[in-house]
């Protein structure tokens, strides 16, 4: 019954395919979420729990991780009419600015708010505001490039009055140590870059032992649209001098480059030119990877599970193309592998 819905990827996700909570909750490790592995070779899939990563790696594989922690993004608002609203703050722009976006509470959790108007202010706690300047896409007036007045440093703030943003399907509110990644060096996240979560010190000992590089680099993710399903903005970026060459070694050798999440992927893709060589660099991308555009760098990813009409699925597409998509995604299905930020992870091979 599910091939033919998932052969269109249409598919709808069943409420009880969607992690509600930390595995940790639900009397697992971290690194004891399940492991679905697909190879684009042959299309196989195989069934594993994360633990397994390195027996599916060999020496001089390269994992590309993004070091970059989450933010306590989360704020509560007032409209000046005692409206209560739900302030997301997205990335911190050039200027002094913020990309921000409001939100409305429902029974579920939150939703988008779309009445603000250029030049409101609304009340934040502790005697705080933010005031919005005017809507960041000429298109959508879910976000907004606004400025904030707060009355201590950001990071400050944001530990006293700040929590992690939270959609409807989870279900509690988590403390911030629960989104973030053990290897996290820079706070600077609106959401958790959630493909790493279930890393832990022990599984990266084994994969350093066995042979497997690890290298960081930085970008900073901003609110998803979960409800819009919007094209991504720019994400700013940070690529060491270090993790280009490993990963241009890597190519050289012919080993296998897996980016740990989709951010990985946009921060690689974005300092690798036309030849397939990858630079050191840093700044604001804007890339959008697309199988028309394809991907330079980048032949293996780990990564969660994504509704189809996600804006990562033409990134998926790209790597793996839609009959292997096909393939991985009727067997997680079946299987009841879990999605979003808590759940299960996804490793495409060659």
């Amino acid at each position: 019954m599910l091939e033919p819905v998932v052969a269109g990827l249409k598919f709808e996700l069943p409420p009880d395919l969607e992690a509600h909570e930390p595995p940790e909750a639900r009397g697992l490790a971290r690194d004891e979420v399940r492991l679905l592995v697909s190879y684009r070779s042959d299309n196989r899939v195989l069934h594993a729990t994360f633990r397994d990563l390195p027996s599916f790696l060999a020496a001089g594989d390269v994992l590309v991780i993004n070091t970059s922690g989450t933010l306590n993004a989360a704020l509560n608002a007032m409209r000046s009419d005692g409206t209560p609203l739900e302030l997301h703050l997205s990335t911190h722009l050039p200027g002094d600015e913020w990309m921000v976006e409001l939100r409305r509470l429902t029974e579920q959790g939150t939703a988008p708010f779309y009445e603000a108007h250029d030049g409101e202010t609304f009340g934040l706690p502790g005697g705080a505001t933010v005031m919005l300047q005017r809507p960041y896409s000429a298109s959508s007036k879910r976000l907004w490039t606004a400025r904030l007045r707060l009355p201590c440093p950001l990071e400050e703030y944001l530990a006293r009055y700040g929590f992690p943003i939270r959609y409807g399907y989870v279900r509690e509110n988590w403390p911030i140590s629960y989104y973030q990644t053990v290897y996290a060096t820079e706070t600077g996240s609106a959401e958790m870059p959630s493909a790493g979560r279930p890393f832990t010190p022990e599984l990266i000992v084994q994969l350093i032992a066995r042979g497997v590089q690890i290298v960081p680099l930085i970008l900073h993710t901003g609110v998803a649209s979960p409800e819009s399903h919007e094209p991504p903005y720019d994400e700013y970026y940070r690529v060491r001098p270090e993790t280009a060459n490993v990963v241009n070694a890597a190519h050289a050798a012919r080993k296998r480059v897996v980016a740990v999440g989709t951010t990985v992927v946009r921060a690689l893709e974005s300092v690798t030119d036309m030849e397939g060589v990858t630079w050191a660099g840093d700044g604001w991308t804007q890339v959008v990877v697309t199988p028309q555009r394809g991907l330079r760098t980048v032949n293996a990813l780990l990564t969660g599970f994504h509704e189809p009409r996600a804006t990562h699925w033409a990134m998926l597409e790209a790597l793996a193309g839609r009959e292997h998509l096909q393939a991985a995604y009727a067997s997680a299905l079946e299987q009841h592998y879990l999605w979003h930020e808590f759940g299960d992870v996804h490793l495409i091979l060659p």
